[in-house]
């Protein structure tokens, strides 16, 4: 009974954005054949989706049809979204205005037309969407950024003064459908020729072969005194309907299996230490931790052997793990990595004015890097992409942190 209601109210809403929508093309256009075509793309793109949402093997998980159907949809609906509220509002006014008509002692008028100049006002500004996510769905999703960050610590190891660390996240590699791209990707992670690559989970979606046409590609990463990973939310496998207990636990091995097989060390609520000089820092990674997720992880597990006074780094997938356990934790954590929101794959950032996306009301650090005291969190956006089949103004990100003695 709850998805019939929820089903119901999805078609409640899809029909008023598409009556708003249509009423705006209406008075900017009396062409039979624009019209025509606006309904049939319109409910092809809304049949596609259910059709592929209620037909598709959920054994499978998120397929990238499955992913595309969804693309195709919103790409469709959101724009919708911005013909309301400008519709909307305008109705808004005319119903003011008729009201004003009515207790006015003079003849009463009838309810004002629509202008047309806000009808083309409306359309004009839903075309920013729809070109944005064309755009996301065809190259945004591969349009990687470098994003370099310069952070100093008193307590740093003087033999640790410029070391640099690159930080992937989230590759979700049963979403790709591109080698070349991503090889693209994974070489300029290679250029960036850091000391450390740290890799803070969802290698997969949900199963491990999902990984097979790709571990040529990812065991070509390198760096100069390792590679080191966690595992995310998605690599637990649940998020798909297993036949069985057993072949959920036996892909679980194989995810993990999958770290070592391209050349990373999958640290399970476990640290190591790396040295230089004859000095150390601690570097530490624990399993899935997240508000609302799979909470499997264990911070103190890692740390047992690890001195107070020693300098860390940890890894942990979810930043709400930062937020709710680990900023206050007595040990201190130096610097925090984590990955899991994606920055939603669609926002606006403008560098030094502007950071929004609708995730930011789920998690307050939702993308970028966050201080509180002496104490940083990197959230990455993510080098893969997973249910929307693009990326809109938040591009996919390759970090690079260069560390400093103050």
């Amino acid at each position: 009974m709850r998805w019939f209601i929820r089903l119901v109210t999805l078609l409640a809403i899809i029909l008023l954005l598409e009556f708003y929508a249509f009423q705006a093309l209406k008075t900017v256009s009396k062409s039979k054949i624009l019209k025509y075509f606006w309904i049939f793309t319109s409910i092809g793109a809304y049949l596609n989706f259910f059709y592929v949402a209620l037909t598709y093997d959920r054994s499978q998980g998120q397929t990238p049809q499955f992913q595309m159907a969804m693309g195709v949809m919103l790409t469709v609906l959101i724009p919708k979204i911005v013909i309301l509220l400008v519709l909307f509002g305008e109705d808004i006014y005319r119903w003011i205005v008729k009201a004003i008509s009515v207790l006015s002692p003079e003849e009463t008028k009838a309810l004002p037309s629509r202008r047309k100049f806000i009808a083309q006002l409306a359309l004009g500004l839903a075309a920013i969407p729809f070109a944005g996510f064309i755009y996301g769905i065809v190259q945004g999703k591969y349009n990687y950024k470098v994003l370099k960050y310069q952070l100093a610590f008193k307590d740093l190891p003087d033999a640790f003064d410029g070391y640099t660390i690159t930080q992937i996240s989230d590759i979700h590699s049963g979403s790709f459908t591109n080698k070349e791209k991503i090889q693209y990707g994974v070489d300029l992670i290679n250029q960036q020729k850091s000391d450390l690559i740290l890799f803070t989970g969802d290698i997969v979606n949900n199963k491990a072969d999902e990984m097979d046409n790709w571990i040529a590609v990812f065991d070509k990463l390198e760096a100069k005194e390792g590679k080191y990973s966690i595992l995310g939310n998605h690599d637990y496998g649940d998020y798909m309907d297993w036949k069985n207990p057993q072949d959920k636990i036996d892909n679980f091995q194989k995810v993990k299996d999958i770290h070592q097989k391209i050349g990373f060390d999958l640290l399970l609520d476990e640290h190591r230490y790396l040295k230089k000089d004859g000095q150390q820092i601690a570097l530490l990674g624990v399993e899935n931790w997240g508000k609302g997720f799979n909470q499997a992880g264990d911070l103190d597990k890692a740390a047992k052997g690890v001195h107070k006074h020693d300098f860390k780094i940890l890894m942990t997938h979810d930043p709400s793990h930062w937020e709710y356990r680990v900023k206050e934790d007595p040990f201190h954590y130096h610097l925090t990595l984590s990955g899991h929101t994606h920055g939603l794959q669609m926002g606006i950032e403008i560098p030094g004015w502007l950071k929004w996306s609708p995730s930011k009301y789920v998690y307050k650090q939702w993308a970028g890097l966050y201080q509180e005291a002496d104490k940083f969190i990197n959230v990455n956006r993510g080098f893969g992409y997973h249910a929307f089949p693009g990326r809109v103004g938040i591009w996919p990100e390759i970090t690079v942190i260069e560390l400093k003695k103050a």
